[in-house]
């Protein structure tokens, strides 16, 4: 089949033109018709979507993906920022919002709480309302909250703030995926989103870089008699609502998917946004757009039902019903069965992901002011920190003045050298992941995270426990990626934004249970939180064998 396509591809004249008139428009829709008919199997009916595909082959991979990409990068790093900006306030902000262990893993965690909230209503109406749409509203929200997150005054605050950031984030991260995907060949569409799966490994590396900058620096403003003051870490989360208000401004540029037209009937939109890719790729005018005809028939059957299309609260009924209609497949076997296996892969995989990721500039942070010592390992410090804590709430040391653990260079220094190792996995995957397939990727990839989480926990040096965060951190990043590729390659277009955010749901869940549940572990005993992640690990890569595979 590929190779039939690549005839089709390097064809010097997809149609010629044997008379005037309406005669040469009726050999051009023929001609259409019988190139898209040779990618359909047997006798079957050509439908809008094999039709989608065909256009993008003649558009290929160029300017406008490349806009696309660009802009999805904002609108990536705005959404991560979500969660990672939390990491790098926790051991400044201790003092100012009077911060136990608990309290921390719970702030940490609270985006995931606003998501688990929104996830699913989310889902339902970016499939039946748009992508783009949802982009917009997200980022813009974000924005918002993130301003008045930046602005908390009590912990109570900063944690409300976080929670409406993580609801609005649910509404733009599924959309991103999905808004992606829908623009894409199935020839490219695996290197794109592992792509696009890079940038976070590049915010890994922008936000301690951006954190290091900004957190170092002793700024302090107090306003009305010191009843609000804004803190070195507020003008930090001020600094970081810049990348979603980007987003959102950057989202307006970009059109909406024609996949998602089509299942919405919108034909003629779709052709026009097909024809702007088509322009954008190759810089030819819109009159060589070799399929000037599609979605014809679709087209003139809608035109001769004569529908109505004026009355605003109608359409808008018709659409939640036929929302929920296009639901029923999701729940149908051997469909829900698939979307269930892999979304409980990744509420291992991410919630494993995550702690790692999060607490590393807190756990690194204890590094720098309790030193590896002799045969000490990173257990041993710790115990040592969990110790101390106990320590001060038994004496109940109230009278004390709170210093708190301040991150130093180290921490930074060593989150970006994380970001940088994470992005190597992509380059890696990005190469072979046509040759080898993802399932093999996903089993190799988990066997590696499997040994660092076991390496991290007897590291005995700093440099040591930066390499074991690293290779776990950069790992599990790429598997959660290659995860959701599959997850889009088995589901179809009508139900893939809900598909995407029922597994995200779950995958949440599993990022909010071990982030409340690891200061709790880490406080009983830390071999305990390390031993049991990788013994998730170690099943998933049992898991991963039955994953299943690409819908053809």
């Amino acid at each position: 089949m590929s190779e039939q396509n690549d005839k089709l591809l390097n064809r010097p004249n997809l149609y010629v033109e044997v008379s005037n008139g309406s005669q040469t428009n009726k050999n051009k829709e023929n001609y259409e018709l019988e190139e898209i008919r040779k990618l359909v199997p047997g006798n079957e009916p050509v439908t809008p979507m094999q039709e989608i595909n065909k256009a993008y082959e003649v558009c290929k991979f160029g300017w406008f993906h490349v806009k696309l990409l660009f802009v999805t990068f904002f609108g990536a790093i705005a959404s991560i920022l979500v969660t990672n900006t939390t990491s790098y306030i926790l051991p400044i902000a201790e003092c100012d919002l009077n911060m136990n262990l608990e309290q921390k893993g719970l702030l940490t965690a609270m985006p995931y709480f606003g998501m688990f909230v929104s996830t699913i209503i989310a889902g339902f109406l970016i499939d039946t309302f748009g992508r783009i749409y949802f982009l917009r509203i997200g980022f813009g929200g974000i924005f918002l909250c993130t301003l008045f997150s930046a602005s908390s005054q009590t912990y109570e605050m900063l944690a409300a703030a976080k929670l409406c950031e993580g609801i609005l984030f649910a509404t733009s991260l599924a959309a991103i995926s999905t808004l992606t995907s829908e623009f894409c060949h199935s020839t490219v569409r695996d290197r794109v989103m592992v792509c696009q799966s890079s940038y976070a490994a590049l915010t890994q590396i922008l936000s301690p870089a951006m954190a290091w900058g900004i957190l170092i620096q002793d700024w302090r403003a107090s306003f009305f008699d010191g009843r609000f003051v804004l803190n070195i870490w507020n003008f930090y989360l001020l600094a970081m609502s810049l990348w979603s208000l980007s987003a959102f401004l950057l989202y307006l540029l970009l059109p909406e998917s024609p996949k998602f037209l089509v299942t919405q009937k919108r034909y003629v939109e779709a052709r026009d946004i097909l024809i702007q890719v088509y322009t954008q790729n190759t810089g030819k005018p819109a009159d060589t757009f070799p399929f000037p005809h599609i979605f014809e028939k679709e087209i003139k059957e809608l035109d001769s039902k004569n529908v109505d299309k004026g009355d605003t609260n109608v359409k808008l009924r018709d659409k939640i019903m036929a929302g929920l209609k296009n639901m029923k497949p999701l729940f149908a076997r051997p469909l829900f069965g698939y979307v269930a296996f892999i979304a409980f892969v990744q509420f291992i995989t991410l919630g494993i992901h995550n702690v790692i990721r999060l607490w590393f500039p807190q756990l690194s942070t204890i590094v720098e002011h309790y030193n590896f010592n002799g045969n000490e390992n990173l257990c041993d410090l710790l115990d040592t920190y969990t110790g101390t804590l106990k320590a001060k709430t038994a004496a109940n040391a109230t009278s004390e003045v709170c210093i708190p653990h301040v991150s130093g260079a180290e921490t930074y220094i060593n989150s970006i050298i994380i970001g940088l190792i994470s992005l190597l996995p992509y380059f890696v995957s990005g190469v072979v992941v046509n040759k080898v397939g993802k399932k093999v990727l996903l089993f190799v990839g988990g066997l590696i995270a499997t040994a660092s989480l076991l390496g991290l926990r007897w590291s005995n040096s700093k440099t040591m426990m930066v390499a074991f965060f690293s290779v776990n951190i950069a790992v599990t990043q790429t598997m959660k990626s290659l995860v959701q590729v599959v997850l889009i390659d088995v589901v179809p277009t009508a139900i893939r934004a809900l598909a995407l955010s029922l597994v995200m749901l779950t995958a949440r869940m599993g990022t909010l249970v071990s982030n409340v549940t690891f200061p709790i572990l880490l406080a009983m005993g830390c071999s305990i939180p390390f031993y049991a992640m990788a013994s998730l690990m170690a099943f998933v890569v049992f898991l991963t064998i039955f994953l299943p595979k690409k819908k053809e």
